[in-house]
């Protein structure tokens, strides 16, 4: 077994492993989270502190005094009152976690908070000036520190987190983690936690006992071991993270065992995935019914702040479109009916949020009677059913043919944007009968609005197999953030300019 790991060992040698040797040589691996949260509680201080004095300088200096306030306001007054307010906050802070480890570095729920944590302080501040009529402070003050102070601590926390996700591509701040599990649930964890650095764990390899040590498995990534090899790999790769793969552990007494030898020590955590990771992009929810924990499978993939954002996108994008861009529509309307008689618009019956059909409106780029033309091109129908679109179709019209080189024909889909049936960014919409080309995913698919525009459309549209389509949905829904969905809004004008892969 010796001889084995340590071809392992040789073998699984990545350039990110030896960055992470690096850094640990420089600053060991519990002094970069000391130093971490350190900056954090300097940030804070200074962050808050800045607020305070700005609210004071707009409040007093500037004499934007839309709160009359009777009294002579003292620098030295409040420079009292903002050192115990500071003081207080960042108790609050404390208490809340808002220094653990482990509530850090997780997205909205840090600023989430931060907006309790201060909104807090400020309702004690007042609480103070309510029980005692001696403590007095001008209104506008109080109400310019409270929106400053949200404003300024959640951006200190975005700057140091945006320099602890730059400083883990160079070998700092990542956990060492092994996967306990092989199968699909387990390549599909470390694949997505390989791929998003910001995660923070550095995946060292897998446990499992049905492939030999050696194994090679995804990319670098190798088996190290079996299950009763983890204390010895644990040791050995200094890992902090276990995570179990559930659906690869097929005996309940074997993970009762880990979870007994590990799930106590202090200096391995032990997670374990919800043995449905493979193929559910949703998050999960874990609520207490007499005390008994249930895990609950959300019904949509965006919820709270993320749902906003995106939703507030798609109006801010829609709307100024939709005026900007209507003269041309009127002269695509119009150079339809002038071609072919028929309908301007092409109501297509496709799938929604939550399995919902609705009408997805599309410029008409057909003659009215394409099915009939069609019947006289037998092999055509059979790739059409195999593919859902067709490179060379005899049912397009010529207005229709550049329309669809163009995108044009779905501008009519911001209309659909406005009404909330779609979203700007999204998986490619899809008719009830291609459901079953998803198998497994489809439960995926019905979590997010489809999109005018997403991956699909920058990576080839049409001219990407359909099983690739699939995979490209499912990366796009697992892997969400405003951020790639801005990066696919550029990326959408060069593609649709190229017409790669539009007919």
């Amino acid at each position: 077994m010796e001889s084995t790991q340590q071809s392992v060992q040789l073998i699984a040698e990545t350039p990110l492993k030896a960055k992470i040797r690096k850094a640990s040589r420089s600053v060991p691996r519990q002094m970069q989270w000391r130093l971490y949260t350190a900056g954090l509680i300097i940030a804070d201080l200074l962050m808050l502190g800045f607020a305070f004095l700005l609210a004071y300088l707009i409040r007093f200096e500037l004499l934007f005094q839309f709160f009359y306030h009777k009294s002579d306001p003292k620098v030295s007054y409040y420079q009292t009152v903002v050192f115990f307010l500071t003081l207080t906050l960042l108790v609050i802070f404390l208490l809340l976690g808002l220094y653990d480890r482990e509530k850090l570095l997780g997205g909205t729920l840090e600023y989430s908070m931060i907006f309790n944590g201060i909104t807090l302080g400020m309702m004690l501040l007042i609480a103070v000036g309510f029980l005692d009529p001696n403590f007095s402070l001008a209104r506008g003050w109080l109400l310019m520190a409270w929106f400053f102070a949200l404003f300024f601590a959640m951006f200190g926390r975005f700057a140091i987190r945006r320099v602890i996700y730059s400083l883990r591509h160079k070998g700092y701040f990542l956990t060492s983690a092994l996967i306990v599990g092989a199968n699909n649930e387990g390549l599909s964890l470390a694949e997505q936690l390989t791929s998003w650095r910001s995660s923070g764990f550095h995946i060292v390899g897998f446990v499992d006992k049905k492939l030999p040590p050696g194994s090679r498995v995804l990319n670098d990534l190798y088996v190290l071991g079996t299950v009763d090899h983890l204390s010895e790999l644990i040791a050995r790769h200094d890992i902090e993270e276990l995570i179990l793969a559930s659906s690869a552990i097929s005996s309940r007494d074997r993970m009762l065992d880990i979870f007994q030898k590990y799930g106590v020590s202090s200096d391995v955590n032990v997670r374990m995935s919800s043995g449905l990771y493979e193929i559910i992009t949703t998050g999960l929810t874990v609520k207490e019914f007499a005390y008994v924990p249930l895990v609950g499978v959300n019904k949509v993939r965006l919820t709270g702040v993320d749902e906003f954002l995106k939703y507030s996108m798609d109006i801010l994008l829609a709307i100024p479109a939709l005026l900007a861009l209507g003269p041309m529509m009127l002269l695509i309307a119009l150079a339809i009916k002038l071609e072919s008689p028929g309908s301007i618009i092409y109501r297509r019956r496709v799938m929604g949020m939550n399995g919902e059909e609705f009408d997805a409106f599309k410029f008409r780029t057909m003659y009215e009677d394409g099915d009939e033309i069609l019947k006289a091109y037998p092999q055509l129908q059979r790739e059409l059913s195999n593919n859902f679109k067709l490179k060379e179709d005899p049912r397009v019209t010529r207005i229709g043919k550049f329309l669809r080189q163009t995108s044009l024909d779905e501008l009519p889909q911001l209309i659909n944007v406005l009404r909330r049936e779609m979203s700007m960014v999204g998986p490619r919409i899809i008719t009830p009968a291609e459901v079953a080309k998803y198998e497994k995913w489809d439960i995926n698919l019905m979590t997010v609005r489809p999109g005018i525009t997403g991956l699909w459309q920058v990576s080839g549209r049409s001219d990407v197999t359909y099983e690739e389509r699939v995979r490209l949905d499912m990366h796009y829904i697992r892997n969400w953030s405003i951020w790639l969905d801005i990066q696919l809004l550029v990326q959408t004008i060069p593609a649709v300019i190229r017409k790669r892969g539009a007919y």
